[in-house]
């Protein structure tokens, strides 16, 4: 093929994807819309969506009045970490805060269920052991620990939850089924360490309470890391298939588990939104424009073909790329895919791609949390409530072309003037001191 057929090739593949990417504001309102309805057909009755809309039995979030000493342990990957918070009431807030980051030997996550949580108290034990040295603690009073723990769980109340299954490298089948906070009650009784579960929470539901713990505004915490999820507050008498008493707040914090929405607008949300399918996204893309124009010369496809090989934070540095020769675009493709002597058109076209492909993330992303806003009749209504939507998770946080984008559409799916009583803050750390500040507010 001649330079320039392969030029219009190229041209075609990049047209074909800016077309089908496309998200007009006109589809993102249909997305939120179908999302609201989703959510309520959620709440309806069991499995009734394809958003669980689970009861997370957290129905007191933190108010910022909490006071004395608590601990966080958050397991949602190969490390885990430990915290302790103290908290100063009203005036002081976190007076301080220690952690330890732990890696999870990987024969551990193979093992047994009380060879984890064996090795999580010996660790946890430990750290509460350095950390004492020096601090009172009241006589007699256990020490209260919030349990984060990102894996899907069945929770029955606050403080308890069976493993529905792992995920990620775990695969220790008898914690299947089994009643995790109950594993890890167990492990710490071994291990002479005098604590209580107070709340076992996940990732969404904790970057809600840490936020909340600042901002009594603060509506819903939302996660846009490896994997997305939210989770929001709701009126307790809004929930049918609530079966037992109402609690006293009136609230429930309610953990979505969106990642599988779906709607006839778009496929499976996670997929199209969270960090850890772009720059498989990309990746493909690349290979379709390498087979069908040749654009890349002949080069030798393997890594160019190999699933996941290329990862968002490598499209994010590829995207950000502000050299005018757009040097760091040539440097990637050459260290991960080994395409070597790319013009400078050539590299601009993946610029392209990766910004299509980001934007509609984020695009969908914050329509999303715009089908929260409408759920809860904050989406612009006559009383204009302020509302803040708490947003934490690595894709969010270091892919800054992902986070102002979704920033601004989220502007323009409200309007102006809704826009002004709503606002998105990072929330850094939720499911640490999350932890922690549920701990504190259920112990209340």
């Amino acid at each position: 093929m001649a330079a320039v057929e392969v030029e219009v090739e190229a041209e075609k593949v990049v047209a074909e994807l800016r077309e089908r990417c496309a998200t007009p504001a006109s589809l993102l309102r249909d997305v939120a819309a179908a999302m609201a309805g989703e959510m309520g057909a959620g709440l309806e009755k069991e499995g009734g969506s394809r958003v669980k809309m689970l009861l997370s039995y957290v129905d007191k979030l933190p108010t910022g009045r909490e006071e004395g000493l608590f601990y966080g342990l958050d397991l949602g990957g190969t490390n885990f970490r430990v915290l302790k918070v103290h908290l100063g009431g009203s005036k002081k807030h976190v007076v301080n805060s220690e952690s330890r980051e732990v890696s999870i030997p990987p024969h551990l996550m193979s093992g047994t269920s009380s060879e984890l949580f064996g090795f999580i108290a010996g660790e946890l034990g430990k750290f509460v052991a350095e950390e004492e040295e020096g601090t009172d603690m009241p006589n007699g009073k256990k020490k209260e620990l919030g349990f984060t723990f990102s894996f899907p769980v069945r929770q029955r109340s606050v403080a308890s939850g069976t493993l529905v299954k792992w995920t990620k490298a775990f695969s220790i089948d008898d914690a299947v089924g089994e009643d995790v906070v109950a594993e890890l009650q167990t492990a710490m009784v071994k291990q002479g360490l005098d604590m209580h579960v107070a709340a076992l929470i996940n990732d969404a539901v904790g970057t809600l309470a840490g936020a909340r713990y600042y901002d009594e505004d603060v509506v819903a915490g939302v996660i846009f890391g490896t994997g997305t999820n939210a989770a929001y507050v709701e009126k307790a008498n809004a929930i049918p298939k609530w079966e037992g008493e109402l609690p006293n707040s009136g609230d429930m914090v309610i953990n979505m588990e969106w990642g599988n929405f779906y709607s006839s607008h778009l496929p499976i949300y996670e997929k199209l939104t969270s960090g850890m399918y772009l720059g498989e996204i990309v990746r493909r893309v690349l290979l379709k424009l390498s087979l069908q124009s040749g654009i890349f010369g002949s080069i030798d496809n393997s890594k160019l073909k190999t699933r996941f090989h290329l990862r968002t934070p490598h499209i994010s540095a590829m995207h950000h790329d502000e050299t005018p020769d757009l040097k760091i675009v040539a440097e990637k493709l050459h260290q991960i895919l080994e395409i070597t002597h790319t013009s400078l058109e050539i590299r601009k076209m993946v610029v392209e791609i990766c910004d299509i492909v980001a934007r509609r993330a984020a695009r969908l992303a914050a329509a999303g949390v715009a089908g929260i806003l409408m759920k809860l009749g904050r989406n612009g209504g006559i009383n204009n409530q302020r509302s803040v939507i708490a947003i934490d998770g690595g894709l969010f946080e270091h892919y800054t072309k992902f986070r102002e984008c979704l920033e601004s559409t989220l502007g323009e799916l409200l309007g102006e003037e809704a826009s002004k009583s709503v606002a998105v803050k990072h929330a850094n750390d939720g499911s640490g001191i999350g932890a922690a500040l549920i701990a504190a507010s259920q112990s209340r």
